[in-house]
């Protein structure tokens, strides 16, 4: 059996009966292929992206590969291309088309493939894949399942596997890749990733308020690779904008931490727009590298199951970062500080040394360091307790600033009134995560266990004390492995020390406590929707407990 694929010079799209192994054959003495396989896949699209016109296909003879089939056996060449069913490894050999060749031609791209860079040793990446297949109309859905995601080597650009109908470059953006010019600009050193977020919430009994409101919040980066960009090598540019609108449910609960974090960032009833991120990284090593500019905050504290800066898990702050920190700890700052990763590329060891005063309004140049200066620190140490992933973190902070007000802060809900002057402030806090069961043939997918704890300085802090424990992670439900839940309850003890003006403008205030519970559902990779609620015992002691509901969605770009 033989099948040929041909294509145009010109040709942008087209379509195509085409069916391909999904598992391996050989070629025989005169070039034909003959299939061995037990599997086939239909492939109804193939995208062949122009490049400004670029893409100049030419044929690679059948005999190329059987040639090399003689050397190394009639069924290596096959089984480089479809090895353990999943396409994406034969089409990061491509660079500017897709060449099949399944009898006695190959459309290929620009220049001859190597019978080397069909090799599937090394994983590919988004930005290695070109060609756009749609596999929804696989006949074995059940193919993840069985074998793996991790082993099929799709988990890499979002998708399960080959049968996980996700093996288009980005398939976790609205747009995709923009016909090319995503994966272009990437090879070139620039990247963007943007989402929106918008919620329809309210508190549904007991509280302050209760009433219905929407809040949406939206994010933009852009990263610049230097080296990519012919200028230095391991030099890297992270700038973030960031913008909110809507109505706050900030104060609608009665608790000092606000319940829906996302929307409040990253200046709490403001409609202007921020930059929150101007980052300079200077890589020495593969694991070693210094930072400086100004930088937001809220990435730190990392946990597997509860982080995410309230866009996906948790949207309570009190599952998203160690509340304990935020008094020595500004949202957005000028610092700088050094960094090592472990192997798989995650912070082993960070060292911060940042601006005690929040600039989110302002470059904060005028301000750098004139109010004293906060140094953060965190160690998260990957664990296989049992054989499964986790990690420990233990951070701390210090701060030398002198503090004579509450002030404004998007991610604590307190008045902004003077205090009596507190020279100093710090904080220790720990997380860990511990997955408990992993999804089959997965190596990243799963769900467990995970906690915080935190003590502070109760002079000059309002949270005195910290304690969260749940369960979270992907999504058990048979064929939602792209699915997150949570389970979580916090307790936050306030500060006995707190200026006796406080109680006097908000009331008796004590420890406040809650619940959160959530279900992110996967609509699209691109578009996730979240059901959300939370049972909360306000700090406030004369607030009745509050029921709060909430349904988040978002859409990436």
């Amino acid at each position: 059996m033989s099948v040929v694929l041909e294509m145009g010079l010109r040709c942008s799209w087209f379509t195509s009966s085409l069916t391909v192994a999904a598992d391996h054959g050989h070629f025989d003495d005169g070039g034909e292929f003959v299939f061995s396989a037990k599997r086939f896949v239909p492939v109804r699209w193939i995208r062949i992206p122009r490049l400004g016109g670029r893409s100049k296909p030419e044929c690679v003879p059948a005999r190329d590969y059987a040639a090399e089939a003689d050397s190394e056996g009639k069924d290596a060449p096959m089984k480089r291309f479809f090895m353990n069913g999943c396409l994406s490894r034969f089409l990061r050999s491509v660079k500017l088309g897709i060449a099949i060749s399944l009898g006695s031609g190959v459309a290929g791209a620009g220049e001859s493939i190597e019978p080397e860079a069909v090799s599937v040793a090394e994983p590919a990446s988004q930005s290695d894949i070109y060609g756009n297949f749609d596999s929804s109309d696989a006949s074995d859905s059940g193919l993840c399942d069985r074998i793996g995601c991790d082993e099929m080597g799709c988990e890499d650009f979002g998708g399960d596997s080959f049968m996980c109908r996700r093996t288009a470059p980005f398939p976790d953006k609205l747009g995709g890749d923009w016909h090319g010019w995503r994966t272009h600009f990437a090879e070139s050193g620039i990247t963007y990733a943007g989402d929106h977020v918008g919620i329809g919430y309210g508190v549904a009994n007991g509280g302050v308020d209760r009433d219905a409101r929407f809040g949406g919040h939206a994010d933009s980066i852009l990263n610049f690779d230097f080296g990519k960009l012919g200028f230095q090598e391991g030099l890297f540019l992270k700038i973030r904008s960031e913008y909110r609108y809507g109505e706050s449910l900030s104060g609608a609960t009665g608790t000092l931490l606000p319940s829906y974090v996302i929307t409040d960032l990253p200046v709490v009833d403001n409609r202007d727009l921020y930059i929150t991120n101007f980052l300079f990284t200077q890589m020495f090593s593969p694991r070693f590298g210094v930072f400086a500019g100004k930088l937001d905050t809220l990435d730190g504290d990392k946990n597997a199951f509860a982080h995410a800066r309230g866009k996906d898990q948790f949207s309570n702050i009190a599952f998203v970062s160690a509340p304990i920190a935020f008094r020595a700890v500004p949202y957005s700052t000028l610092g700088t500080g050094l960094f090592y990763l472990d192997e798989d590329g995650e912070p082993l060891f960070a060292l911060n040394i940042l601006n005690p005063t929040d600039t989110t309004k302002t470059t904060g140049f005028s301000e750098l360091f004139s109010q004293g200066v906060t140094f953060a620190s965190e160690v998260r140490v990957p664990t296989r307790f049992a054989g499964l992933p986790g990690h420990q973190l233990l951070g701390g902070t210090y701060s030398t600033r002198d503090y004579v007000s509450l002030g404004q802060d998007p991610r604590i809900i307190l008045p902004s009134v003077p205090v009596e002057r507190q020279s100093g402030s710090w904080s220790l806090y720990y997380n860990f995560d511990q997955h408990l069961i992993m999804q089959p043939g997965s190596t990243k997918k799963g769900w467990g266990t995970f906690g915080r704890a935190g003590i502070a300085d109760r002079e000059s802090n309002p949270i005195e004390w910290f304690l969260s424990y749940g369960i979270g992670g992907c999504s058990p439900l048979a064929n939602r492995c792209n699915d997150q839940f949570g389970a979580g309850w916090y307790i936050a003890g306030t500060s006995s020390a707190l200026d006796p003006a406080i109680p006097a403008i908000i009331g008796p205030l004590g420890d406040g406590q809650g619940i959160e519970t959530f279900y992110n559902y996967e609509v699209r990779p691109w578009m996730h929707v979240t059901a959300d609620m939370q049972y909360i015992v306000p700090s406030r002691a004369e607030i009745d407990d509050a029921l709060v509901l909430g349904l988040r969605t978002r859409i990436d770009f």
